[in-house]
């Protein structure tokens, strides 16, 4: 991922915010009293660009952008307010071109956390550029409660960029982002705002709203559960598929309350039988297994997961869960269930031979096991 966002910070990326700042002519003459000169700000963007990895690549950008803009922030945000209505036009086919606006946006963080307020106005202008979550997080941190009450009145914002700014900046576990340690201790303070949004008309909100609320459930999984709960009893469709994603981690956890607040069988009576699996398999091959679940009371609805306990490379297990099935059986019903996992190479995880563990679970208890050797 990384890689393929750097080609998006290289070149093509200075042209366009080079083409944007020239568009913007008349702000820069109002604000700095000289127009943008484009081949400075170019050469310096360039300069070393190429050997550096994509954060590195955002700084370096960010020093480049200030090397023309006005010293003064509240200049230089006059000018970026505007940015969004020059920024060039995106390929549609090219979904990460917005990548291009990266710096523009984390500018705001880097410059301007000195005038709050300001710098708040300016990052909900821009992030329908490129997401402003990361920017946002240094403002959450040196000013808690304005930048926290600013974001409860970007709930009811009309741009639905700005609404999920709302909720995706207060992440306390945001990928690639600072981490909210005080929102990690403690969510209450950001409840309100996925309040607010829970039945957003947006599904592009709603999904940052379960993501915010999954963060939370790995510090706090009893908080999302009673939270979730008063949220169904409002029974608004938009708010069924945002409970489900945001307690993903804790049905992968085999949190009992979780399975009982999405309509599974609190205590299934399942039985497995019949199992059926490969006692090895090779590096780029892929584990075949099989077998039959039974119900043994009437309408039994569970979560079939299964978790492979891959060898470390110091020997230990390292367990992963992954979803298999979501099953709804009657008494006496008979259902065959199976999969083979695939061990071909991928970027994310590095294979080690040795003695694998296979188990099967179903709402989180563990039904089968079963051991196989993974060979070079």
């Amino acid at each position: 991922m990384a890689t393929a966002l750097k080609e998006h910070l290289s070149e093509t990326a200075v042209n366009r915010i080079s083409q944007c700042f020239e568009r913007l002519e008349g702000a820069f003459l109002q604000q700095c009293g000289h127009p943008f000169d484009a081949v400075s700000f170019k050469q310096q963007a360039l300069s070393g660009l190429e050997a550096l990895s994509l954060k590195q690549r955002v700084k370096h950008l960010i020093a480049a952008i200030h090397h023309c803009l006005p010293a003064d922030f509240l200049q230089a945000a006059a000018i970026l307010q505007q940015a969004p209505a020059a920024f060039p036009v995106a390929d549609a086919e090219d979904k990460m071109a917005g990548f291009a606006a990266w710096p523009l946006i984390d500018y705001v963080a880097d410059y301007g956390l000195a005038h709050p307020q300001v710098a708040l106005d300016t990052l909900a202008t821009l992030t329908r550029m490129f997401s402003a979550e990361f920017a946002v997080r240094p403002f959450i941190e040196k000013y808690p409660q304005q930048t926290l009450a600013q974001m409860l009145q970007w709930t009811q914002h009309k741009d639905e960029h700005v609404r999920r700014l709302a909720s995706e900046g207060c992440r306390p576990r945001l990928p690639w982002g600072l981490r909210l340690q005080q929102f990690v201790q403690d969510p209450e303070p950001i409840i309100p705002i996925l309040t607010q949004l829970n039945a957003d008309p947006s599904l592009y909100v709603r999904r940052s709203v379960a993501n915010n609320l999954n963060d939370i459930s790995k510090d706090h999984p009893q908080r999302v559960i009673e939270l979730c709960q008063q949220w169904q009893l409002l029974q608004q469709d938009q708010t069924d598929w945002l409970i489900r994603h945001a307690c993903r981690s804790l049905v992968k956890q085999g949190m009992p309350a979780a399975f009982s607040l999405l309509g599974y069988s609190e205590q299934p009576q399942i039985e497995l039988s019949a199992w059926q699996a490969d006692n090895h398999v090779a590096m780029g091959q892929g584990l075949a297994f099989s077998f039959a679940l039974t119900g043994l009371a009437p309408s039994q609805k569970a979560v079939i997961d299964y978790c492979i306990h891959f060898v470390k490379a110091n020997g230990q297990l390292s367990p992963k869960v992954f979803k298999l099935k979501n099953v709804h059986l009657q008494q006496g019903q008979q259902m065959r269930v199976g999969k083979q996992h695939s061990f071909k190479a991928i970027s994310t995880r590095k294979y080690y031979p040795g003695e694998h563990l296979l188990t099967v679970h179903c709402n989180g208890q563990e039904l089968a096991r079963w051991p196989f050797q993974l060979t070079e």
